[in-house]
């Protein structure tokens, strides 16, 4: 699993990109009009917006309290410092977690039952092998303070007592958040906008020029938002 891990680490910033483009493979619906009538498609609605969006939150909390550098070196797995600090002291792989969610979040909301029931399963197969390479790492780097982490520490599995405390005694860096995320947010947030928009007609009465309307206005506030935040990253007038 380790090998696996170390495999996958290398060209897991590409998993996103696949991921969604899987979103639009045919598949039978988890919520379809014979089972939940008329208004079906708003129980993907609302359950895909709540799951993806919570996910969303746990990535922006971990990276606004206590950011881990990603990306490691070399395309290995690598760590200056073990970070238990943050969200990190709720669970150890709160990014993983939020990207997890996220992605389940999409599946539901594209109402696609394969995505769900085969390809997560996949990808959680492939993030638990990540998860195994990065803490053989952190284990041979440091030893006794990361198995004393870990058995305090859940590796999948928040555990919320305390979270008021730690908010409380750290600085939300709200830059930071949208500096990191926001390639991750444009991204998500368009492909939200679009299978709201393409998979569900229901939401424009069927009209195919209000759809196209509002699928244009809803990527250009995006893509502006987007260039907005690269803007003051770039000219330097926000930092992390």
């Amino acid at each position: 699993m380790i090998q696996i891990g170390n495999f996958f680490f290398k060209y897991r910033n590409f998993l996103f990109i696949i991921l969604y483009l899987l979103l639009f493979i045919p598949s039978p619906p988890i919520f379809g009009e014979k089972t939940f009538g008329r208004n079906y498609y708003l129980y993907p609605i609302i359950l895909g917006l709540l799951v993806t969006v919570t996910g969303q939150i746990i990535r922006g909390m971990t990276i606004g309290l206590a950011y881990i550098v990603r990306g490691g070196r070399d395309k290995k797995v690598y760590a200056d410092q073990l970070v238990t600090e943050g969200i990190f002291t709720h669970v150890r792989n709160p990014l993983y977690v939020g990207n997890i969610l996220m992605l389940l979040g999409v599946g539901i909301l594209a109402n696609s039952l394969i995505y769900v029931a085969v390809i997560m399963p996949v990808f959680l197969f492939i993030y638990q092998a990540i998860v195994l390479a990065e803490e053989n790492f952190l284990r041979g780097k440091f030893g006794a303070s990361f198995d004393e982490y870990t058995q305090k520490v859940h590796r999948w599995i928040p555990n919320l007592s305390g979270i008021g405390k730690t908010f409380s005694a750290m600085s939300f860096k709200w830059k930071r958040w949208l500096i990191k995320e926001y390639n991750t947010q444009f991204v998500w947030l368009s492909g939200i906008a679009l299978i709201l928009l393409f998979k569900y007609p229901q939401l424009t009465d069927g009209d195919d020029r209000l759809r196209n309307t509002s699928a244009a206005i809803a990527v250009a506030v995006f893509l502006a938002y987007y260039l907005f935040v690269r803007y003051m990253k770039k000219s330097k007038k926000w930092t992390e």
